[in-house]
C-alpha cells in the first residue's frame, strides 16, 4: 500500500532529520582537521552564504556541490573524505584521511588532510574561523603512562586533559592553540567497538565546537559590566534625588522637577533597553551551547586517569565561570531594567499625585469663582428689581397724569405711591421665575 498521498507535508523531512548529521565510520590510524565557519551575522550576499565555500571547494575538485538548501554533505574526494554541516551560526567541515599504518604522533599531526586543501581556498576563511583542531585517532598498545609521556613533546600546552572514555578509548588534550594555529586532540581506541570511533571523535569535536561558541558571549558580557556600572549608578543617584526632595506642593517648581526626573529615567530605560537588546540573544545562545557541551561530556562516559583532569573537571574550571560571568550579566540587566520600571512607575505616580492635587485647586478656585459670580449676579438682580421698578412707577404716573388732564378726577401721585409696592413685587416675581426657567433648561 502506498502511503505517501496519505503523509503530512513535514512527515518525510522530520523522520529524516533523526540521520541527517551521521558520524563519519573512522577506523584507527586516521588524521582529521576539523573547521568551525562562523557565518557573518546579517549578511545576505551571495558570497557571504555557508555553502559557497562548499561549492567552492567542489569545484576545485569537480564533483558536484549539494543543492543550496542543503543542511549535510559527505563526499569521498579520494585523499581525504570530507563532511560538512550547516548549523545556525556557524558551518562545520570536517577532514578524514586514513594511514596505511600507526604513525608517530608528530608525524600524524604533519600529514593532516587539510592539506590536501588548496591554498587559495583556506584563504577564503579569513576572519572567520572560529574553531581549527587536528585529531589524531591511533591504536598503539603503549601503556597510558608511557603515551603521556611522549605526549607531552607534541603538546605544548602545560596543562595535559586525559581520560578513559566510553570503556574503551582515551581522549587526550592540552584545549590549548598551539603555534600552528591549531588545536590538538588524541584519540585512542583501546577497545573501541565497532562505529564507537567515529561517534567519540565527533562527540570530542562537538565539545571544542560548542565550548568555543559559548565562550562567544564572554567578551560581551565583560563590554556590558561598564555600561551596567554607570546605569546602575546614576539609578541610584536618581533614586535619592527623589527620597531627598518630596513634593511639597502642586506648584510649578516641583511638577518641573519631577518631569526632569522622569525624562531621566526615561533616558535610562531606553539605554538598558539598548543593552538587554544588543546581548540577549548572544548570553541565550552561550547558554545553549553551554548545554550542549555538558551533554556531550556526559555521553562520553569518563574515568579518571590517575594524575591527570578529566575534560569534565576542565570545563567545570575553566569553562563554567566565564559562563557564569554571562549568566551573572544576563540576570544583572534583566533586574536593573525591573528597577527601573519600578521607580518610573512610582515618579509616574507621584506626578500624577501633583496633577492631582493641582487639578484640585483648580477646581476649588474655579467653585470661588462661581460664588463669586452668583453674589454679584444676586446683586445685579436686586438692583434691576428697583430700576424696572422705578421705569414702570414713571410710565403710571405719566399714565395718571394724561387721564387727570382728561378731566377725569385722579390725583396721579398718589395712585403712583400705592402703586409701588405692588409694581416692585411684580418685577421681583418676574425675574425670579424667569431665572427658574433658564435654570431649567441649562440643566
Amino acid at each position: 500500500m502506498n502511503t505517501s498521498s496519505l503523509n503530512h507535508g513535514l512527515r518525510v523531512p522530520l523522520a529524516a532529520e533523526a540521520h541527517s548529521r551521521p558520524f563519519l565510520r573512522l577506523e584507527a590510524p586516521e588524521s582529521l582537521t576539523h573547521l568551525a565557519i562562523c557565518a557573518p551575522l546579517g549578511a545576505d550576499a551571495v558570497d557571504d552564504d555557508p555553502l559557497t565555500l562548499l561549492a567552492a571547494l567542489c569545484a576545485h575538485f569537480g564533483v558536484t556541490a549539494p543543492a543550496r538548501d542543503a543542511r549535510y554533505f559527505f563526499h569521498d574526494f579520494g585523499r581525504f573524505r570530507l563532511k560538512w554541516e550547516r548549523h545556525t551560526e556557524f558551518a562545520t567541515y570536517t577532514f578524514a584521511e586514513r594511514h596505511d599504518e600507526d604513525l608517530p604522533l608528530a608525524e600524524a599531526f604533519a600529514r593532516v588532510p587539510l592539506l590536501h586543501v588548496p591554498r587559495g581556498w583556506t584563504e577564503l576563511l579569513n576572519g572567520r574561523v572560529m574553531v581549527a583542531a587536528h585529531v589524531v585517532l591511533e591504536r598503539s598498545g603503549e601503556p597510558t603512562e608511557n603515551f603521556a609521556a611522549g605526549l607531552r613533546r607534541v603538546l605544548e600546552g602545560n596543562l595535559l586533559v586525559g581520560s578513559r572514555v566510553l570503556k574503551g578509548g582515551e581522549v587526550w588534550t592540552d584545549f590549548l592553540l598551539q603555534s600552528d594555529g591549531f588545536s590538538r586532540f588524541v584519540v585512542r581506541d583501546v577497545e573501541l567497538r565497532e562505529q564507537q570511533a567515529g561517534r567519540l571523535v565527533q562527540r570530542v569535536l562537538e565539545i571544542e565546537t560548542y565550548r568555543m561558541m559559548a565562550l562567544l558571549g564572554l567578551p560581551q558580557a565583560q563590554q556590558a559590566a561598564p555600561a551596567l556600572n554607570r546605569i546602575e549608578s546614576e539609578l541610584a543617584d536618581l533614586i535619592g534625588t527623589m527620597v531627598g526632595r518630596a513634593p511639597t506642593g502642586a506648584h510649578a517648581a516641583d511638577i518641573d522637577a519631577d518631569q526632569v526626573l522622569l525624562d531621566t529615567i526615561t533616558a535610562l530605560a531606553a539605554r538598558i533597553e539598548k543593552l538587554a537588546s544588543d546581548n540577549s540573544y548572544r548570553f541565550s545562545a552561550s547558554q545553549a551551547y553551554f548545554r550542549l557541551v555538558g551533554a556531550r561530556i556526559d555521553e562520553l562516559r569518563e574515568t579518571r586517569i590517575d594524575g591527570f583532569p578529566t575534560v569534565g573537571e576542565f570545563m567545570d574550571r575553566r569553562l563554567v565561570p566565564a559562563m557564569n560571568t554571562c549568566e551573572a550579566a544576563a540576570r544583572r540587566q534583566m533586574a536593573l531594567a525591573e528597577r527601573i520600571a519600578h521607580s518610573n512607575d512610582l515618579l509616574r505616580t507621584r506626578v500624577g499625585i501633583v496633577q492631582e492635587r493641582q487639578n484640585r485647586q483648580i477646581l476649588q478656585s474655579l467653585n470661588a469663582r462661581a460664588a463669586q459670580q452668583l453674589r454679584l449676579q444676586q446683586a445685579v438682580e436686586g438692583l434691576s428689581v428697583v430700576a424696572i421698578s422705578y421705569y414702570l412707577v414713571g410710565l403710571v404716573s405719566y399714565a395718571g397724569k394724561a387721564i387727570k388732564a382728561a378731566g377725569v378726577p385722579l390725583n396721579p401721585d398718589l395712585v403712583a405711591g400705592m402703586l409701588v409696592p405692588l409694581l416692585a413685587f411684580g418685577v421681583w416675581a418676574g425675574l425670579r421665575k424667569l431665572r427658574r426657567k433658564i435654570h431649567l433648561a441649562s440643566a
